[in-house]
């Protein structure tokens, strides 16, 4: 297990995550289908050549779940109890097939639970960037966290 617990988490703490992924093709029309979502913009290239953009956007939720997968090795793995919510999820610049997405991730605030006291919260800011370091990603994630358990050391 490589995930830290409530007691390793910091507010102000960034993690610049070492694992990166260039997006294909395959990997935004598998996710789109898999998910039941027809929207030409990312599944129909004659369709997408025809809008601002000129080809297909990666979809978006596709974004969104690889920017936080991305970032479990080096933060949650193994200590996660649940996520509790994300908001403030923005997209303000496309991703495309062939963009390299990268990922950091900052901890901006840290509690213990209130009813339970064998975890707490974390409040991660999940920022991707492409590989010309444009933002195209950015969301606020709440997840439980499991607290370290008693008699085990840093």
């Amino acid at each position: 297990m490589t995930g830290l617990y409530l007691e390793d988490f910091a507010p102000g703490m960034v993690f610049r995550h070492a694992l990166r992924k260039t997006i294909t093709e395959s990997d935004n029309v598998l996710f789109s289908v898999m998910t039941l979502n027809p929207q030409p913009l990312h599944i129909d290239f004659d369709f997408a050549e025809k809008t601002e953009w000129g080809r297909p956007l990666v979809n978006s939720l596709f974004t969104l779940g690889l920017m936080i997968g991305i970032s479990v090795h080096d933060t949650t793995f193994g200590t996660t109890i649940a996520n509790l919510g994300m908001k403030e999820t923005i997209f303000p610049h496309p991703l495309f097939h062939g963009d390299t997405l990268r990922v950091e991730t900052e901890v901006r605030s840290v509690r213990e639970s209130r009813s339970k006291p064998d975890r707490g919260i974390v409040e991660f800011e999940h920022r991707a960037f492409n590989q010309n370091d444009v933002l195209v990603a950015r969301c606020l994630r709440q997840a439980m966290i499991m607290k370290r358990p008693d008699g085990e050391n840093a």
